[in-house]
């Protein structure tokens, strides 16, 4: 009985060993604040910040400003790349840190030598090859997303090609001066999404580099990720940052973040190219929630296939972000406006008569930096555009007023108080700053946008 009690306490004494250094060993590799081990190693390397610090190269000099979403933040070189915290423990732990670091990335592993390690191929982001690095084990999901409007931003190669004079994308993009696509990739390309810019990194806009110590995200972080890109009109209007505006009623009655509404097969795309995101089949739409409204009440009622559902629900809001091609090319600074027009796109929104409309920045000489100093065919598509703003609540000024000694919101009794046209006795109009005349633009938007203008295109019985 002795021998046999002296043989378990050993075996458990060598088992309960064995698990102490396994867990030791796991410590030492995956630390949160660094390691001090060898740094002749992809992980060795990256897991020690000093280290780092010491070999990193410094970024060239800024070229500018941030485009629409402002300045970029700087985040230093070796803080983008560091492998640390607690994101680095679930990355270590997570699926994809079973991998090792070449077959993502290529280069060379176990060396020291910081050229020899990103030689071989080497590739920074692997999700910029996506076909055979994310690939591999999401196949389906790299095959949808080739042709994303995230990855691919064919609304905005559509508007370049088209005012250029060529047929649409995806040809037209490539029949482009090789000058103008270096200007294209230079300044509207940078905000388009690959794989990791969602899943892993810090989307470039955000100042670039891992997110959280190389953690794979399934959903992507609202303000960190979405709102990081989509910052000057959307960020600034769902979180009601212009004056006198408030947040969206979806974020603060339902707190609602973008995936909500924008699902997964949405931003991964179909596999198929559109030119103008309004087609995507896959969008959201308000009547997916709101599928009864249209006798709710006598707004509703009257002009439900009249206006576009932001017409009467949008607040002001910010139009463009002052995004400049080659340096000068916007003529339209950020401005908060609001201006109801003919529907540019009855053939992708035939509900609606009118629709809300944004001022955007291109000019005809927008491209001159890039060899072109004038679009061949410019007034091919109008300058203000459909918009659907997130700056959604349930009663703005065409609907109700605020009342001047509660300060609470309230309806109207008479639909046309804060919508339709009526000319004073001084021969003044009210409301016809909402709606955009032909006076209301400058001379080079004039006949782009005379299909959306509506001057004589609204009720004669508004007296204009």
């Amino acid at each position: 009985m002795k021998k046999i009690f002296l043989l378990i306490f050993t075996i458990t004494l060598i088992v309960l060993f064995s698990i102490a250094c396994s867990e030791d060993k796991d410590e030492k590799i995956v630390n949160p604040n660094g390691t001090d081990e060898s740094v002749a190693s992809c992980e060795g390397c990256h897991t020690n910040y000093e280290h780092l610090k010491a070999v990193h190269t410094p970024d060239p000099p800024s070229s500018g400003g941030g485009g629409c979403g402002g300045a970029i933040p700087h985040i230093q070189p070796y803080d983008r790349v560091f492998l640390g915290g607690n994101g680095f423990v679930a990355f270590k732990y997570g699926t994809h840190g079973k991998l090792s670091c070449v077959s993502c990335h290529n280069g060379v592993d176990d060396t020291a030598d910081k050229q020899l390690a990103h030689s071989q191929d080497f590739i920074a982001k692997p999700s910029h090859d996506p076909e055979s690095k994310c690939g591999t084990c999401h196949a389906e999901i790299v095959a949808r997303t080739k042709n994303s409007l995230h990855q691919q931003g064919w609304g905005q190669k559509s508007m370049v090609v088209l005012r250029s004079g060529l047929d649409n994308v995806p040809d037209g993009f490539d029949q482009l001066s090789e000058v103008m696509k270096e200007g294209y990739n230079s300044n509207c390309a940078t905000c388009h999404a690959s794989c990791g810019d969602c899943h892993v990194n810090r989307p470039a806009a955000g100042g670039g580099g891992l997110y959280n110590g190389h953690n794979f995200l399934k959903k992507p972080n609202m303000r960190d990720h979405c709102t990081t890109c989509h910052s000057s009109r959307g960020a600034h209007a769902y979180f009601g940052i212009a004056v006198g505006t408030v947040p969206d009623v979806h974020l603060t009655k339902f707190g609602f973040d973008c995936m909500h509404c924008h699902n997964k097969d949405e931003i991964h795309g179909d596999g198929n190219i559109y030119d103008q995101r309004y087609k995507m089949p896959l969008k959201p739409e308000c009547t997916d929630c709101h599928a009864h409204v249209a006798q709710s009440n006598k707004f509703h009622t009257f002009h439900m296939d009249t206006f576009s559902c932001n017409v009467c629900h949008s607040q002001n809001y910010n139009n463009c972000g002052s995004c400049h091609v080659g340096g000068d090319g916007a003529r339209i600074p950020s401005h908060q406006k609001f201006k109801i027009g003919m529907n540019p796109l009855h053939d992708i929104k035939p509900t609606f008569k009118y629709a809300l409309l944004r001022e955007s920045p291109m000019a005809p000489d927008s491209w001159s930096n890039y060899g072109t100093p004038s679009l061949n065919n410019f007034d091919v598509r109008p300058t203000y555009k459909y918009a659907t703003p997130h700056n959604i609540v349930k009663i703005t000024s065409r609907t109700g007023y605020k009342d001047a000694t509660s300060g609470q919101w309230v309806t109207f009794t008479n639909c046309a108080e804060g919508c339709h046209i009526s000319k004073n006795n001084d021969g003044t109009y009210n409301n016809k700053e909402i709606y955009l005349f032909d006076e209301d633009l400058l001379d080079w938007e004039k006949e782009a946008n005379r299909n959306v203008i509506v001057d004589d295109r609204l009720p004669s019985s508004w007296g204009l």
